[in-house]
């Protein structure tokens, strides 16, 4: 039924039409429990506010503005504070409201302009500096201008499924991987601090993949006479990829290896430096240096076992126990051993043994052995001759979005044919007249052993340093 409206003659109408009843100079509109809606493009009158605002979430704001009577605004500081300028010739009960959209106030504030009206009585600029703030205004008069009459603070947001994490110190970084778009790579080349601020569910992700490399040991030197052993490579511990996927872990990775579970903490990171060289002396020589040791969690991979030193007439030196052995040194008249790897005892092992040196001869100029590598353990100088042991080979990982082999053992010197440097960063072998190369950094590759030729070829090379990478889903 359609009814119609007679000015001043409205006494009862029926229940289905707007107005039902006029009581004197009063007019009831709608019966309880109904809806009153106004025509496409009818505008109200004279029925005042309740306090409330229409909330733009169709314009975000982020950068300065002036807000209009009647509307709140979500307001994005996550690249920056800015101004919401308040109108200038506001009237008595006009109303605005400003929310936290990033919970980005604390330290990046919205700043309310006044606008020649006070805030609050006082004549200045206000500010919204609290994360997770809103606020609700109302202009009252002149005197006291624009006043609070509701404000809230809320941190709360919606469960995240995924891990949230941030990094710090000199160099680290976080990418999104090159190889998965839902998963960020985060990457240690010197000490610093993975900060987990969300450890995520079991319906997301609650666990992060590692690859953690102790630093690489020094090769060993003496100066003049026999040869020098390879320094070991760092140790390398890895999971096996199952926590972010999208790529192959390296050998190091099979079980019983497991990905870490996560909490709501800073991780400190550690990670090792490399082994010195040995330094050319007489008559005994001096071996390399143990590198150092790596950490991530509950994951720790010893530095590399330093290079043995070369003697006259006397047993080499045997190479140093590390994360991998490094080789020995050569001597008269017997062989000297290599270091042992994995050592502490990881499962899976975190490197091999070094390679022996110093096979007999008549004229007692003889290789040394290579130190030991992830994967390979370093070689023995061959049986007669004076040729030096190649370092071990290293591991190869995809963890951080290619494909890398790492932790090489050092190649051992030799007075004839210097040992190679074992894949993936191993630095080479010294001999006449070439000096040992360094193990290369962020590798944990071994340093190469000096040779046995003076005066600057008897120069051994540094281990190189290690590394930590860490793999996790965001999203």
């Amino acid at each position: 039924m359609t009814s119609k409206i007679k000015v001043d003659n409205i006494n009862k109408v029926s229940d289905d039409s707007n107005i039902i009843n006029k009581c004197g100079t009063t007019i009831t509109l709608g019966a309880s429990g109904d809806s009153i809606n106004l025509a496409s493009g009818a505008t109200q009158t004279g029925f005042g506010r309740t306090g409330t605002v229409d909330w733009q979430t169709g314009d975000i704001k982020t950068t300065g503005f002036s807000p209009a009577n009647g509307k709140g605004y979500f307001c994005d500081t996550s690249s920056g504070g800015f101004t919401a300028t308040l109108p200038a010739s506001p009237t008595a009960g006009d109303i605005v409201a400003f929310s936290d959209y990033t919970r980005t106030f604390g330290s990046n504030n919205l700043t309310l302009g006044r606008n020649s009206k006070p805030i609050g009585g006082v004549e200045q600029d206000g500010k919204l500096n609290v994360d997770g703030q809103s606020a609700t205004f109302v202009f009252v008069d002149n005197t006291e201008g624009w006043i609070n009459i509701n404000e809230t603070q809320t941190s709360q947001t919606g469960e995240n499924t995924y891990i949230e994490a941030s990094v710090s110190g000199c160099c680290n970084t976080l990418v999104t991987a090159p190889d998965c778009a839902n998963v960020k790579v985060a990457t240690f080349v010197n000490p610093g601090t993975f900060t987990v601020t969300s450890a995520g569910t079991p319906a997301g992700a609650t666990t992060v993949d590692y690859m953690v490399i102790g630093g690489g040991g020094g090769g060993g030197s003496r100066m003049p006479g026999n040869n020098n052993g390879g320094g070991g490579a760092g140790g390398y511990r890895e999971s096996p990829g199952s926590a972010s996927g999208c790529y192959t872990a390296s050998p190091r990775g099979a079980a019983p290896a497991v990905a870490l579970p996560i909490a709501v903490q800073g991780y400190p990171i550690t990670v090792g430096g490399g082994g010195a060289g040995g330094t050319p002396v007489t008559p005994t020589g001096t071996p390399g240096t143990q590198g150092e040791t790596s950490t991530f969690s509950t994951i720790s991979s010893a530095g590399g076992g330093y290079g043995g030193s070369g003697a006259t007439l006397q047993p080499g030196g045997p190479g140093g126990s590390g994360g991998a052995g490094g080789g020995g040194g050569n001597g008269t008249p017997s062989r000297s051993t290599g270091g042992t790897g994995n050592d502490p005892p990881t499962n899976p092992v975190q490197g091999t043994d070094g390679g022996e040196g110093a096979h007999p001869s008549p004229s007692g100029d003889n290789g040394a052995g290579g130190g030991g590598g992830a994967i390979c353990a370093g070689s023995n100088n061959p049986p007669a001759n004076s040729n030096g042991g190649n370092g071990g080979a290293g591991a190869t990982t995809s963890i951080t979005g290619s494909a890398v082999q790492r932790a090489g053992g050092g190649g051992a010197g030799s007075q004839g044919t210097a040992g190679t440097g074992g894949g993936g960063g191993g630095g080479t072998g010294g001999s006449n007249p070439t000096n040992a190369t360094n193990g290369t950094d962020n590798t944990g590759g071994g340093g190469g052993g000096g040779s046995s030729q003076p005066p600057s070829s008897g120069t051994a090379g540094n281990g190189g340093s290690g590394i930590v990478v860490i793999r996790y889903k965001f999203q």
